[in-house]
């Protein structure tokens, strides 16, 4: 039996809530990716151009600080979970991926998302970091099953 980790960065609840449901579902370990500065509904306007969120999205380089992180080493697959902000993963996310070693694990991303797809996020992090393992991603809504989601998971 495989162990799972479900990491997951949650801005308004959206993904919190799928991650906490998944995770009890399925009785896999939870990790929450907190930054150290809260994003405000202001810092996540992404009509403003000077907003925190559309600052950090168009610096490729930029890693928002993130609170902790945890060992990775016992688990077989790690599932990220985010917002989709500018068609792809939010940077806190690299920021995750590269505080973790995450060699020789299966990692399986699933969006939050009102009509973006988790395609582009999953290609973009797969160039990010050609050395990871990056599995079918999935875009969930909050309608699916836990079954339909386990299946995902273990393909």
């Amino acid at each position: 039996m495989s162990k799972v980790l479900i990491a997951y960065f949650s801005a308004s609840g959206v993904t919190k809530n799928l991650a906490e449901k998944i995770a009890k579902e399925n009785d896999y370990d939870i990790f929450e990716i907190v930054p150290q500065e809260i994003y405000t509904p202001a810092d996540l306007d992404w009509t403003d151009k000077n907003s925190r969120s559309t600052k950090e999205m168009n610096d490729k380089s930029f890693r928002p600080p993130i609170v902790e992180s945890t060992d990775v080493s016992g688990y077989d697959t790690v599932v990220i979970g985010f917002p989709v902000w500018w068609y792809t993963a939010p940077s806190i996310i690299n920021t995750f991926i590269e505080s973790v070693d995450l060699s020789g694990k299966t990692i399986n991303a699933f969006c939050t998302s009102g009509g973006s797809g988790i395609d582009k996020c999953v290609n973009d992090l797969a160039a990010t970091y050609p050395d990871l393992n990056f599995a079918k991603g999935l875009r969930l809504t909050g309608a699916e099953s836990s079954e339909k989601i386990k299946e995902w998971i273990s393909e």
